[in-house]
């Protein structure tokens, strides 16, 4: 299939607002031509190129994955990866097999290491890693990528490294001197491994229905040329869209033009303005509950109102790392000047973004909504993270913990979400962070499936400013995925989602069942402006 040509899907389920019975769907030159009932297919069977019968399968919106970086997911894919470790010892384990397998690599590279889920509950010393990785320069960050631990020989790389912020002789690196080794184990990756990554993360993209990914790509994570030919490989080769965010923080008219000439959408994405709450750096207004410090501030509210009003005015959106609780609220108090100074509808239009948006509060939610910021989340964090035992917990105590990701107060204030997964943080996968989301740890704070499948389709596309997209409706990008699923249901969290919805009656299109443990839907094609990117194999 190719955006040229006329096809009709038939004979399956098509999750559409345009018709809750619809079994079939005509893609016409890379748009959504018409969707429908079966009898009324007929009439089109003859005049089209092609015919898919799909025996029952859904068709749905293709996903659209609003916080990714891609060339370190292709890394992660394609090199080593360390998040399946259950121990200490696995995980050195995992670096000496990496070690002997790579070895013309100048630097060793590794992602995924989570202390706080080993029973060691340490992360790995340097004296182990220099040993684990026979004397080489070796880098791997934490799950977060808010820290990392290196050896002795990364270190002699990175000159005047023991005397920035963030240096600790034994334990892990972050701030400046996190970023100082980051920048120098990333200068050992070839173009061509650069290019290799970046198609192995859009093909895992694809293969797992979603049609378009966030960049967050910036000074303090990639590089320029990581992310400008990224921009170039989405243009010239087929595969799930990419729009780009450039976490620069903007201080000129220069700035934002450089900004706009690099590609971006948006001086987004990765702005930190703090840390995470894995490697205490999540900015907090009370102590850790772990630590007798509250995290790292590293933008004030001046900075946040000057850069939101240079983006807004340059006709760029603006967006922030933001998890802590102070952290979000220098945030809220810097857009609100921003829109003291510029107008409040030119805020809102501009539809600036806020990633994480994790420890907020009743104030907080109601100036996301009053200054209409989208809140960019991942419910996977709550999965790997939440819970009576889980790393919030540790960090924060059971009840600052408890408020952590609360999704269904922010729908009910009104506030747009547009779901992602930080991969690598966590991994590219969608059906599994909609059922995240409507079964999160805190009962209080999910969401029915359709409005998590919403924030994971539409509502990514709308976060970028696109309204006509992200639904399978006559005149919309025809960005679709096909699944093999079980029976569709209306599956809402609990008793205060309104009845009606679950009721046949209502009209209302019906979902894959995610109820934990139950099997995940399996992708058959993905299709993005009407061009297959992914086929099954045997499909």
């Amino acid at each position: 299939m190719n955006n040229r040509t006329t096809t009709l899907l038939r004979r399956g389920e098509v999750h559409t607002p345009a018709d809750p019975f619809a079994t079939a769907m005509v893609v016409e030159r890379g748009h959504i031509a018409w969707v429908g009932s079966e009898g009324a297919a007929d009439s089109f069977a003859s005049g089209v190129d092609e015919v898919i019968d799909l025996e029952g399968a859904l068709v749905t919106p293709a996903f659209t994955d609003a916080h990714v970086h891609t060339t370190a997911t292709g890394l992660a894919l394609t090199g080593l990866d360390l998040s399946g470790a259950r121990t200490l010892p696995e995980a050195l384990k995992l670096v000496r097999d990496h070690r002997t397998a790579h070895p013309g690599d100048r630097i060793l590279l590794g992602h995924g290491w989570d202390s706080a889920r080993w029973p060691e509950q340490r992360p790995p010393s340097r004296a182990e890693l220099d040993d684990a990785a026979g004397g080489r320069p070796l880098y791997l960050t934490r799950i977060d990528v808010h820290s990392a631990v290196v050896t002795t020989a990364l270190l002699e790389l990175v000159p005047g490294v023991t005397s920035l912020t963030g240096y600790h002789p034994d334990a892990p690196l972050t701030a400046a001197a996190h970023h100082a080794v980051r920048a120098a184990a990333h200068e050992s990756i070839s173009a061509r491994q650069r290019t290799e990554a970046q198609r192995a993360a859009r093909a895992r993209a694809a293969s797992l229905g979603i049609g378009a990914l966030h960049e967050c790509g910036g000074p303090d994570i990639s590089d320029e040329e990581d992310f400008t030919a990224l921009l170039r490989l989405a243009e010239d080769e087929p595969g799930p869209r990419i729009h780009g965010y450039w976490a620069e923080r903007i201080t000129d008219e220069k700035g934002a033009r450089r900004v706009q000439e690099l590609g971006a959408v948006g001086a987004a994405g990765d702005l930190f303005v703090d840390g995470s709450l894995g490697s205490h750096t999540a900015a907090l207004h009370e102590p850790y509950a772990d630590a007798a410090h509250t995290g790292t501030a590293r933008l004030d509210a001046a900075a946040v109102a000057a850069h939101v009003a240079l983006c807004t005015e340059a006709g760029l959106q603006a967006g922030f790392h933001a998890i802590g609780d102070a952290a979000i609220s220098t945030v809220v108090e810097g857009v609100r000047a921003a829109a003291e100074r510029l107008g409040l509808a030119r805020i809102r239009g501009a539809r600036h973004r806020i990633e994480h948006a994790e420890m907020l509060t009743p104030a907080t939610i109601a100036a996301f909504a009053e200054l209409g910021l989208t809140a960019s989340v991942q419910p996977v964090f709550d999965a790997l993270w939440g819970g009576a035992d889980g790393m919030y917990a540790q960090r924060l105590g059971a009840d600052r913990a408890r408020t952590l990701n609360p999704y269904a107060a922010l729908l009910r204030a009104g506030v747009p979400l547009a779901f992602g997964s930080d991969s690598p943080v966590t991994p590219l996968d969608p059906w599994g962070t909609v059922r995240a989301a409507a079964f999160h740890r805190t009962p209080d704070h999910r969401i029915s499936v359709r409005a998590a499948f919403t924030a994971h389709t539409r509502g990514g596309r709308r976060a970028m400013g696109r309204d006509d997209a992200g639904t399978l409706v006559p005149g919309a990008p025809a960005d679709y995925a096909v699944w093999r699923t079980e029976e569709l249901v209306v599956q809402a969290p609990d008793d205060r989602v309104a009845r009606w919805s679950t009721d046949p009656r209502s009209g209302t299109p019906g979902l894959p069942d995610l109820t934990p443990a139950r099997p995940l839907p399996e992708c058959l094609r993905t299709v993005v402006g009407g061009q297959t990117v992914f086929l099954r194999p045997n499909e």
